[in-house]
């Protein structure tokens, strides 16, 4: 805000200039990258829409976290591996090769 500004005389001016903004109430943000991911808890989120274009405005407590290469839990590679007999290199591997989807990986190895 600027300093000295009545807040209503601000959303106005705002108003006359085609920028509107909404509080969207939120529990967590989440930004996905490639090898990471940004968290973001207690957020407050203000979507502003200046003449059309929508802009997201978010402050919180921040946290980052990296992604694992290896996105297959245990007992997807024990399910594989019992369907199959194969083994767990085999698994992983199916795994991988299906891009994570457990039936597909299984019927590639029967």
């Amino acid at each position: 805000m600027i300093p000295g500004l009545n807040p209503k005389k601000m959303n106005a001016l705002m108003k006359q200039m085609g920028i509107s903004q909404e509080e969207i109430p939120s529990k967590r943000v989440i930004i996905e990258s490639d090898n990471k991911n940004i968290i973001i808890t207690n957020p407050s989120v203000m979507k502003i829409n200046m003449q059309g274009q929508e802009n997201f405005q978010i402050s919180g407590d921040i946290a980052e976290e990296d992604k694992q290469e290896d996105n297959h839990t245990e007992e997807d590679i024990k399910t594989i591996m019992e369907k199959t007999e194969c083994s767990e290199e085999q698994a992983k591997e199916a795994l991988q090769k299906s891009e994570g989807d457990l039936t597909d990986a299984i019927l590639s190895l029967s």
